[in-house]
């Protein structure tokens, strides 16, 4: 099951990382987390760095506050840091769990057709986690994640009054502004605006799009998604 790709598609909260660790564990694919690798090279990039993409040059001054607004980071740009790590992955035979990617139509443009070039089209399965906005504000602006590994933490009366990831033993720790409710409802906006068409597009390509209810536990978020691998 491992020369596969599975594309794990919703709003903030809806538990895409956390479902990605739980496929990565069963069907051995590497989990490809954009949130992650756009936020390691937001916190380590310096901000007088300029990255030149396609003849186009970004500023990493400007990505870092368009990230820590909860705006979308130039399309370009993420498209870039995306695609390299598919090259690298599909060159070592591993398949792929995204969470969070593509974002954009543009990075839609430039993923989904060298995924098919390298994984087959058939090969290819889309799940759209579908929840209220309630819930993703609720879900996001109580979230912690632990400093070491980045773990998502689930928020319910067991973890409440959690201090430390049972996974890694590191502090947790909540993520300044990104989890805000006032960001949390620009991240909404946006990912309606510009994420969401990308459903749409992949369906276009012959992508067969699966609709999961992510209101539900996440054990029968695990099993719903099993049954249609």
């Amino acid at each position: 099951m491992s020369k596969q790709v599975i594309i794990l598609f919703g709003q903030p909260g809806a538990g895409k990382g956390t479902q990605a660790e739980l496929l990565a564990e069963k069907t051995h694919c590497l989990h490809i987390e954009s949130s992650k690798i756009i936020e390691a090279t937001m916190n380590e990039g310096d901000p007088n760095k300029t990255i030149e993409v396609d003849g186009q040059v970004f500023k990493m001054q400007d990505e870092q506050q368009k990230w820590k607004t909860g705006l979308l980071n130039s399309f370009p740009f993420v498209a870039y840091l995306i695609k390299e790590k598919i090259k690298e992955t599909a060159s070592q035979g591993k398949g792929i769990i995204f969470s969070g990617s593509p974002r954009s139509l543009y990075e839609a443009g430039q993923e989904i057709p060298l995924l098919i070039e390298l994984y087959g089209l058939e090969n290819i399965k889309f799940f759209l986690l579908e929840l209220s906005a309630e819930t993703t504000i609720f879900r996001n602006s109580h979230r912690k994640i632990c400093e070491l590994m980045r773990h998502s933490i689930l928020f319910n009366k067991e973890t409440e009054n959690l201090k430390s990831c049972p996974l890694d033993g590191s502090g947790l720790v909540k993520r300044k502004g990104l989890d805000d409710p006032e960001t949390i409802k620009k991240r909404l906006e946006v990912f309606k605006e510009n994420t969401l068409p990308v459903a749409e597009f992949c369906e276009k390509q012959g992508i067969k799009i699966m609709k999961i209810n992510a209101e539900q536990t996440v054990s029968q978020v695990f099993e719903d998604i099993c049954k249609n691998l």
